[in-house]
């Protein structure tokens, strides 16, 4: 395991960076955690009275709170502004005006309209960074559409490739791409904050839930590209490798990786079947995916005389790829999943100890789960933030307050 380092937060990267956050869902909020992970300053701001439509939705709910929330907001400050009044517009503004990043995940039009673009911040403040996560894209025909999760799976192709061969289209089993939006603009955040560095200049980034669907079709979409062939879906099988797949034993699933052809020797040794090295059908790796349907129809009543643990300790012994199908529980118990560290806690006075999903990088400089802080209630930090950050009074706070500004 990485050794960590002592718990020293000023040793994280992004210690001393400022950080508006307009999202809301999940891409933006996803980005702006990881953001705050590593030491940023994340000064969340909510709509009063209602906030982040995550707080409400579910159930399941944690102390009244809807858990994706709870799953995505760590290790922010929540301020409330209502930006549909003069004083919350010009509050906003001057919270930018003390940020090294804005981000937003509103459609493309919103900023704009509320005196916040990227033109009009970055003339006042050049060295600022302009982070945009939207549906479809900041600009085209289509920018202004909205967009969930669901719907970008749809569209940007990965339903027509997710399910069963001969079964209907399957939406992966998280909002995969809202996640995957909200670590591509982390990324970005991170290169231009680095660039910064150099040029002393802020810049715009843009991202989008589509953009980041499309571009993790990755091979699959090479694969249609250079073939003009439409991929089809696979369930738990490859389309290049086999034998490749989830088994079901007579006890529960495992998945073997076996196509490569030492593997595949190996994987007919532990299942007493080396016959089928001398077929002609599966003598090559080539070959075997042209006739997966005959070698699995063997394979499938093969596995299913085994037990799950049982064939796994053989096919490790084997060193054949394999791993069992795990629920959450397994998962969460898994030894592995333990020792690195992938289960943490935050404590709040108003919702108790919370559990949080462990960074997926650890780092030797620093260690980045310390002194992670509770999701904020809403409104939690207005007060503070507004004092730290614009110099305001209590005096000047209380009359926010009473316009309804905050």
């Amino acid at each position: 395991m990485t050794q960590q380092a002592p718990v020293n937060t000023a040793l994280k990267p992004l210690t001393g960076i400022r950080i508006v956050d307009f999202t809301r869902v999940l891409a933006g909020p996803y980005c702006a955690m990881l953001l705050a992970d590593l030491g940023a300053e994340v000064v969340k701001i909510e709509i009063p009275g209602t906030g982040d439509p995550l707080r409400v939705q579910g159930p399941p709910y944690h102390a009244g709170i809807g858990v994706t929330f709870l799953a995505t907001n760590r290790n922010k400050r929540s301020v409330t502004v209502d930006m549909q009044t003069h004083e919350g517009k010009e509050l906003a503004y001057q919270l930018c005006m003390h940020a090294d990043v804005v981000l937003e995940n509103f459609r493309p039009d919103v900023m704009p309209r509320l005196g916040l673009s990227y033109e009009r911040l970055s003339a006042q403040r050049p060295e600022l960074i302009y982070a945009s996560i939207s549906g479809l894209g900041a600009d085209g025909p289509d920018h202004l559409q909205g967009a969930f999760d669901l719907t970008i799976q749809a569209l940007g192709g990965y339903m027509s490739i997710t399910g069963e061969r001969d079964g209907a289209p399957v939406k992966l089993g998280t909002s995969a791409f809202d996640i995957v939006a909200g670590m591509n603009c982390y990324a970005a955040v991170l290169a231009a904050l680095l660039q910064r560095k150099e040029t002393g200049l802020g810049q715009k980034v843009e991202t989008s839930l589509l953009e980041g669907e499309v571009a993790f079709l990755a091979n699959v979409a090479l694969e249609y590209q250079l073939t003009d062939k439409v991929p089809g879906k696979w369930g738990s099988e490859h389309s290049q490798l086999v034998p490749y797949k989830a088994f079901q034993a007579n006890d529960g699933w495992l998945v073997v990786a076996a196509g490569y052809q030492n593997q595949f020797a190996a994987f007919l040794g532990v299942l007493g079947r080396e016959d089928l090295l001398v077929d002609k059908r599966y003598a090559s790796e080539a070959d075997r995916v042209v006739n997966r349907d005959a070698l699995y129809a063997t394979l499938d009543d093969e596995v299913a005389k085994h037990s799950v643990e049982g064939l796994l300790g053989q096919l490790e012994a084997a060193k054949v790829p394999c791993a069992p199908v795990n629920d959450l529980s397994q998962v969460f118990t898994h030894r592995q999943v333990r020792h690195r560290q992938m289960l943490c806690e935050v404590e709040h006075p108003g919702y108790g100890k919370l559990p949080q999903v462990g960074s997926a990088a650890k780092f030797s400089a620093f260690d980045v789960a310390a002194q992670w802080t509770a999701p904020p209630t809403l409104g939690e930090h207005t007060s503070e933030v507004l004092s730290e950050w614009l110099g305001l009074d209590n005096g000047r706070i209380a009359a926010l307050r009473e316009v309804g500004a905050i």
